[in-house]
């Protein structure tokens, strides 16, 4: 009953199916207490506090902001059991005529589920377990201890310095929000590039605003075993060595898979989670997975979109057959929004054959209103149709759900260009970018208008 349990829990309730839904620890899953909904509000707490301080650049004094760690933590975990209390409420799913189970599941065969020592027979069972921080068999780690997504909001406030292992989203989110708030903050990648899925001048664009803001974030820098000194935990990489309060651990992350016993129920498992096929079914064709658990994409969004679509491939077998694209968001400041393809891998496909479109953000009326230009809107196209959109801006996570569209739908960036885009926003660019495109055709094709007019 996490983001894919109950989206699937309530789309099938209200189909008039009958739903059991079981969860052995808090209905709302990762997303609502260890993930989308703390992290989200820990980086507005950190927006806030850095508009204080960049307010001089808008001709108001700024100031530095008196921050109190422990009420920011506080309002995370009132907004917590809001949302609890509200939309994700087990009365509520009870209400909509699921039968909500707590407990462990334990799959009994094709057709039969275990809770609490009952028998559930059902037609078919969804599998939405999802996944949990994967933790690096470091020297020294588990004994010094360490923190993960699952851990830090249980603090009743952030440490005062802390060392953070990993170069993906939750990594930077954190860094960022922390550094914000006046925790000194170091963050190690491993590998020579924040962000490796992203198009890479934007990910170092955006590594290069979280250092000038505070953060020591350190690339190409592998931890390689963690001691304890003084009362700090330090870790260590190669002859270099970081020390801090607390060590944070985002190096990725591992499906949810102990205690179904797949195997013996007959459904195949890989090193990224439950084996699907396009309509989301396991090995078993009773059983189908979802979100984190399956490996495919590892999103909120994404695990509530296949939950839906298992549940209708189940019921509606002739629906939903076919892959589909899925965005994403790396909410840091600016946010940087990802769809479809990276330049490098457009160029892999088609070679040649790609267009890279770019819209610096230096060039946005919107974005030097707000005093907000380091970013930039890039559109890779193949023959005209856009294949990949990428977006470091505020806002990002907004704007791309129109390049979304049109990777997923095979729209030509001249058919964005057709659309009015409302001034002054971010996502004009885009249309300026049609426009450039549209404007570099015509050129090519001049020479009809000469010999016409000749």
């Amino acid at each position: 009953m996490g983001s894919g349990g109950t989206v699937a829990a309530e789309f099938a309730a209200q189909l008039g199916i009958r739903v059991a839904a079981i969860e052995r620890e808090r209905v709302g899953g990762d997303c609502l207490w260890t993930g989308c909904v703390p992290s989200k509000a820990l980086l507005a707490a950190a927006r806030s506090a850095q508009s204080m301080r960049d307010a001089g650049d808008f001709g108001i004094a700024p100031a530095q902001p008196e921050i109190a760690r422990a009420r920011v933590w506080a309002r995370i975990r009132a907004l917590q059991d809001h949302i609890a209390d509200t939309s994700d409420s087990p009365e509520r799913f009870r209400d909509l005529g699921v039968d909500l189970r707590s407990g462990a599941a334990r799959l009994r065969g094709a057709h039969e589920v275990e809770v609490g020592g009952e028998i559930l027979s059902t037609r078919y069972v969804l599998l939405c377990t999802g996944s949990r921080p994967a933790v690096p068999d470091l020297p020294g780690l588990a004994e010094g201890g360490y923190l993960t997504s699952e851990t830090v909001w249980e603090l009743p406030a952030p440490p005062e310095s802390i060392v953070v292992i990993g170069g993906g989203p939750i990594a930077l989110e954190l860094s960022q929000a922390l550094a914000r708030l006046g925790v000194r903050t170091t963050t190690l990648a491993r590998a020579d590039e924040v962000l490796p899925r992203d198009e890479p001048d934007l990910a170092a664009r955006l590594a290069g605003i979280l250092r000038a803001e505070g953060v020591d974030l350190r690339t190409g820098t592998e931890a390689e075993r963690v001691s304890v000194k003084d009362g700090r935990k330090v870790v260590h990489s190669g002859e270099e060595s970081f020390a801090a309060v607390e060590v944070f651990v985002a190096a990725g992350r591992e499906p949810v898979l102990d205690g179904l016993e797949l195997a013996a129920a007959g459904v195949r498992t890989g090193p990224k989670g439950v084996e699907v096929d396009s309509r989301l079914r396991t090995s078993v064709r009773s059983i189908y997975a979802c979100g984190d658990v399956a490996g495919r994409y590892l999103f909120t969004h994404s695990a509530g979109f296949e939950a839906a679509r298992a549940v209708r491939n189940m019921f509606f077998p002739w629906r939903d057959r076919g892959d589909y694209a899925v965005p994403w968001c790396t909410f840091t400041d600016p946010e940087l929004a990802h769809a479809g393809l990276t330049e490098a891998e457009a160029r892999e496909r088609w070679g040649e054959d790609v267009e890279v479109h770019t819209h610096e953000l230096e060039d946005s009326d919107r974005a030097l209103a707000d005093v907000a230009t380091a970013g930039a809107i890039r559109v890779i196209t193949r023959k005209g149709k856009v294949v990949g959109g990428h977006v470091l801006a505020p806002g990002g996570g907004e704007v791309i759900h129109e390049l979304a569209l049109a990777c997923s739908r095979g729209l030509k960036l001249a058919d964005l260009g057709d659309s009015i885009h409302v001034y002054p926003t971010i996502s004009l660019g885009i249309q300026e970018l049609a426009a450039q495109a549209a404007f570099a055709q015509a050129r090519r094709l001049s020479w009809l208008v000469r010999s016409h007019a000749g």
